[in-house]
């Protein structure tokens, strides 16, 4: 496993981090159980991947309940990224909220699900417009004062809403959306975004000496190359059948790219999911890649991407074949 450094956090994080959504449970994500999911998790712990991204909102807890079953007894061995912002009601309704008192609501309750008496880094999922980001931040500040976590981080944050954060909190990672086909996306399941990764959030992180982790690596599935153009890879069910860009009329040019790049993958012989999390890497400003695996066939397939690197002239035919292609980069 390789592993990456940053000024603001302590430990060392394995390049390759393990997303946690897809263990969110078969009413989620097709192809899924928790004894696949808790075997999986045991299996990359032992294979060097310490950084694992949850957050209470996949599988409405679930997920967070299933990693904490999984890593019971290795809990100083990994690094517990999990998230407070998107809160449910019993109809399972989601909105954003980000005030003092529904944090601590969920702290606890991800403390309890995780099995743990702190989280390594807790994030903002989303940012909400309704509450001062200074009021959040003064009540996550009491978190961290408390023990009950141990570092702070942004997902989905503007560069503008950040730079108020950093003013009352210290800030040491920023997530985003992040991969080959999308690297300044403006929206992200029909969510807007207020950042543009390539163009503001890397040069950002690394002005200031913080940690990136982008998520959505492969695109949801579409970057492994296994995708169909005439039928759909999921069943309506699939949270990926939100993703209009996944089954709107933007996903024939997607897809396109990525037969391209597929024949490319087949040409040197790596599958074209170690292409894309290769891609990821290239860039010194990505720290831990968040991606999932439902099983140990699909976890081996991306640990095998740690295990060799894109040369300068395999990057340059990827980034001429995609900014040829047409797509909105």
């Amino acid at each position: 496993m390789r592993y990456r450094k940053v000024k603001k956090i302590e430990e060392k994080l394995s390049a390759l981090g393990y997303g946690c959504w897809g263990i969110s449970g078969p009413s989620f994500w097709d192809g899924t159980t928790d004894d696949d999911s808790i075997k999986t998790i045991r299996k990359a712990v032992s294979e060097g991947i310490n950084f694992f991204d949850v957050a209470p909102v996949y599988g409405f807890g679930h997920a967070e309940e299933v990693l904490g079953k999984a890593v019971k007894g290795m809990r100083n061995d990994i690094f517990i990224a999990t998230k407070c912002g998107l809160v449910w009601d019993q109809q399972n309704r989601i909105s954003n909220c980000l005030e003092p008192e529904s944090i601590r609501r969920e702290i606890e309750a991800s403390l309890r699900r995780l099995q743990t008496d702190r989280v390594d880094l807790y994030q903002l999922h989303w940012p909400d417009p309704r509450v001062d980001i200074e009021k959040t931040m003064d009540a996550v500040n009491d978190l961290k004062k408390a023990g009950m976590i141990r570092y702070i981080g942004l997902s989905n944050f503007s560069l503008a809403l950040a730079e108020r954060a950093m003013k009352v909190s210290d800030i040491v990672s920023m997530q985003g959306l992040y991969n080959m086909l999308e690297r300044n996306p403006k929206s992200y399941h029909n969510i807007p975004l207020e950042y543009a990764v390539e163009k503001e959030v890397l040069p950002f992180v690394k002005r200031n000496e913080m940690a990136f982790f982008p998520y959505s690596p492969l695109f949801q599935g579409l970057l492994t190359g296994t995708f169909d153009l005439e039928r759909k890879n999921f069943s309506s069910s699939d949270v990926r059948s939100a993703n209009p860009k996944l089954s709107g009329p933007d996903f024939e040019k997607y897809y396109s790219v990525a037969k391209e790049l597929k024949a490319i993958s087949e040409e040197i012989g790596k599958p074209l999911s170690q292409i894309a999390i290769n891609w990821l890497l290239h860039h010194e400003e990505v720290t831990s890649i968040i991606a999932g695996a439902q099983n140990i066939a699909q976890l081996e397939q991306n640990l095998g991407a740690v295990e060799w690197e894109i040369d300068d002239g395999l990057y340059g035919r990827i980034e001429t074949l995609i900014k040829n292609s047409g797509i909105d980069l």
